[in-house]
């Protein structure tokens, strides 16, 4: 179920400041974050995010085509290493 429209999308305050201190600095500097529950806002686009995923930040470039997804889910927290090698298939 998604958020009320009336309410307007959520955002950690914390991001919101990091994200104009290095809006008004002009370095493009990465800015970590933790809140993976945080909506891409419009004022993120061309910011690059390091968002954490439990062991490690990943950097997020963001795009225009982000703008309303949350941060979580440019940043994987689970590994996959395929299936196991299925044996019976490599005999021949």
């Amino acid at each position: 179920m998604s958020r009320s429209v009336w309410k307007g999308p959520f955002v950690d305050s914390y991001v919101l400041k990091k994200a104009e201190k290095v809006r008004e600095s002009g370095k493009n500097e990465v800015i970590k974050i933790w809140s993976r529950r945080s909506t891409i806002l419009p004022q993120f686009v061309g910011l690059t995010f390091a968002v954490y995923n439990g062991q490690k930040h990943v950097p997020v470039q963001i795009s225009e085509d982000m703008i309303g997804q949350k941060f979580g889910e440019y940043s994987p927290t689970r590994t996959y290493y395929g299936h196991a090698a299925d044996k019976k298939s490599k005999r021949k």
